[in-house]
């Protein structure tokens, strides 16, 4: 007994200074990140995303098998805690119970069932990485890229946890110390085993299992805290300090040691985006350091699938390393004049090759997939605003994209007095803004520059507003007082123009509703992006706005009866919905678009990647203007998954996605395929379904 407590205690000091040295080190390089002071507040919601996301494993279990599996992993640290705890205790005192529930056969049974679900999943495990193996899928692996020497090191580990505790127990079994007489199943069974060995052999079986599962969690601990599994102790932190908007919400104001940037007298120590890794916050830091290059946000992102160099999981990990590779000089608070760029080409040393940073369409496909609450693009798009900002290096094309926003105030660079050309010819007058907002104007229709001046997102809004129209809902245009919400400026990087363009436009629309509360200014608009803008970004500068997409207003009105579709449902095409993804990641908008499309009578047939595992059509983040020049348009794999429904029509409800699909779909049919498929925005399908034939034109 003397022997093994000795043994047994001076491991463990061993064990935990080793551990101890490595936290001590993390903690002091995470906190010299830049603060962020948002990460605390509501804290209800904190609990609530840490039982939900933690312990109840929500996004791990929508990939149902190796969620299970890591569902059951995690439990099993959790519940064989206890059984650690009687291993410390059996150090001391043979005999040793946990007091009160250490002869409950219930415990003894959920620690032996637990393991056996571990040890089943080391199996789920270890055949899902054999059949993913990078070697064999090579970009098709969600693996590629990753460090799988050190995930087999773990398996193995978690594996040395299982036998080494039943071997452990089995023997105390034997020697007549186990506290449980039932329960325990599988311990008590090799106990059975080793019971006629005798019971000195099992007394001194009992130590070396006792000193072998004990030394196994020590040496884990110590490989996981200097290894890519650092997630185990560091996600449940990560999740705890998420952003929390619904669904994926704004992008992060520019902030500069915690503080928001004035952009007409920026201080001289400002920093404007990132750098170079020291720039930034510790939240980032730790984002860096929580990846379990699980690679689910590779295998959901539309550039790598499309085979371009960004992959969200590989520019973590290369941040992480370049964040240890600084270490030294960030906790001296000193510059290091050999750094690599964070920014540049591979060949130069360069952490972040400027193809990967360009290549995101901000679609947040990542950031929805990923288990442990990363935020990628947050952290891109800070790259990019530094790149653009400071160093000027960005896309030539985007030059011309901030020039028109700066001088036209549109991306198109058209003249604002064809803001209303759309207008023309539909039949009905459509009510402009006269200077004074009525009080039965319930609606400010923000049409938007897609909507005004290219051709296609226009057939949209006067199908919106022919429907509105119909449904007697009172709304006004802004016409010429319209100008750029500024999304495609912040997503390229350039947080100045942006904000120079938000706070005209905020003001804009302050004026407009002048008099009525955030409640009572009610905007509705075609396009995702200026929704997401309007309602999750101009709030912080005092734009308070109630916004609505068209699809949902409209089926609020088809529910209510206001429009009612009255053609037969038997002639509706076979459609598929395209998912835009500010409307859906971003905004959580997946069900009204849908009930719209069956409210027509027409046939819905989903691709396979749909709704929150949507795939981008290639136009966010400011991709709309940036030519595709590497691997295959994302357009065009979209346009392919569309046409392999079999669908007659693809139909969407965002007018950047409307021009990529439709652009794609003219490329595949100038090859001969899918000739009879067209694209429309939701509305139009529903106004040719409200409204009534003309039976008075001769039957052909």
């Amino acid at each position: 007994m003397l022997v093994r407590l000795i043994l047994g205690l001076l491991m463990t000091v061993v064990g935990l200074a080793v551990a101890g040295k490595r936290v001590a080190f993390l903690y002091r390089l995470i906190k010299a990140g830049q603060p962020d002071t948002k990460r605390s507040d509501e804290l209800g919601a904190r609990v609530f995303a840490q039982v939900r996301e933690v312990f109840g494993q929500r996004k791990l279990l929508k990939w149902s098998v190796p969620g299970l599996a890591h569902f059951f992993t995690f439990w099993g640290f959790v519940i064989l805690a206890s059984v650690y705890l009687e291993a410390y205790g059996a150090l001391f005192d043979e005999k040793f119970a946990i007091p009160w529930i250490g002869y409950w056969a219930v415990l003894g049974f959920l620690q032996d069932f637990i393991a056996v679900a571990v040890a089943a999943s080391l199996g789920v495990f270890t055949i899902i990485r054999i059949r993913n193996a990078p070697a064999r899928k090579d970009r098709a692996s969600r693996f590629y890229g990753s460090h799988t020497g050190g995930a087999w090191l773990i398996l193995l580990m978690i594996f040395n946890v299982v036998w080494t505790m039943f071997f452990f127990r089995g023997a105390s079994a034997a020697s007549g110390n186990f506290p449980y007489d039932s329960g325990a199943y599988v311990s008590l069974g090799v106990g059975n085993l080793l019971e006629p060995l005798g019971h000195s052999t099992t007394e001194v079986l009992e130590t070396v299992g006792l000193l072998l599962h004990i030394g196994v969690m020590l040496v884990f601990l110590s490989i996981v805290l200097y290894s890519k599994h650092l997630h185990i102790f560091v996600a449940p932190i990560n999740v705890s300090a998420k952003r929390l908007p619904d669904a994926l919400g704004p992008l992060l104001p520019m902030e500069s040691g915690g503080k928001p940037i004035d952009f007409e007298d920026p201080g001289e120590d400002d920093t404007f985006g990132r750098g170079k890794i020291g720039d930034f916050t510790w939240k980032g830091m730790l984002d860096f350091t929580t990846c379990t290059e699980c690679g689910r946000c590779q295998s959901q992102c539309p550039a790598w699938n499309t085979g371009k160099p960004l992959s969200p999981k590989l520019v973590i990990m290369n941040l992480r390393d370049n964040l240890f590779e600084e270490a030294p000089y960030i906790l001296a608070g000193t510059e290091h004049e050999g750094a690599r760029p964070l920014v540049g080409p591979e060949d130069d040393g360069g952490v972040i090759d400027p193809d990967v940073l360009w290549s995101c369409t901000t679609c947040g496909a990542c950031v929805e997939q990923c288990p442990v609450d990363i935020e990628h693009v947050d952290h891109i798009v800070d790259m990019r605003r530094y790149q653009v900002m400071i160093e000027s290096a960005f896309p030539t094309e985007l030059g011309g994209l901030f020039k028109n926003l700066e001088t036209k105030g549109n991306p198109w660079g058209q003249n604002n007095s064809e803001r209303l050309a759309w207008t023309k010819d539909l039949g009905f007058d459509v009510p402009v803004f006269d200077g004074e907002l009525a009080e039965d104007v319930e609606y400010v229709y923000w049409v938007g520059c897609a909507g005004a001046f290219d051709d296609q997102a226009r057939k949209t809004v006067r199908a919106t507003a022919e429907l509105l129209h119909i449904a007697g809902v009172k709304y006004v245009v802004l016409g010429k007082e319209e100008s750029c919400t500024g999304d495609p400026a912040r997503r390229a990087g350039n947080e100045f123009l942006f904000q120079m363009m938000a706070q005209q436009t905020a003001e804009t629309l302050n004026a407009v509703f002048e008099g009525r509360e955030p409640r009572l200014r009610k905007i509705v608009t075609t396009c995702p992006h200026c929704l997401n803008t309007l309602s999750r970004e101009y709030p912080d500068l005092d734009g308070h706005y109630e916004v609505v997409h068209h699809t949902q207003l409209l089926n609020r009105l088809v529910r209510g009866g206001q429009l009612t579709p009255v053609k037969p449902v038997e002639d509706g095409p076979r459609v598929t919905y395209h998912d835009p993804c500010y409307l859906g990641r971003h905004n959580k908008v997946y069900t009204p678009p849908r009930e719209l499309v069956g409210a027509t009578g027409a046939s819905l047939a989903e691709m396979p990647r749909h709704a929150d595992r949507a795939l981008c059509c290639g136009a966010g983040g400011a991709r709309m203007w940036m030519e595709e020049q590497i691997g295959k348009r994302i357009n065009l794999e979209r346009v392919d998954e569309a046409i392999a429904t079999d669908a007659e029509t693809i139909v969407t409800g965002c007018p950047f996605c409307r021009v990529m699909l439709t652009d794609g779909l003219v490329q595949r049919q100038s090859e001969q395929k899918a000739e009879n498929v067209d694209v429309r925005d939701v509305a139009q399908l529903l106004l040719e379904r409200v409204k009534a034939p003309d039976t008075s034109a001769p039957k052909v």
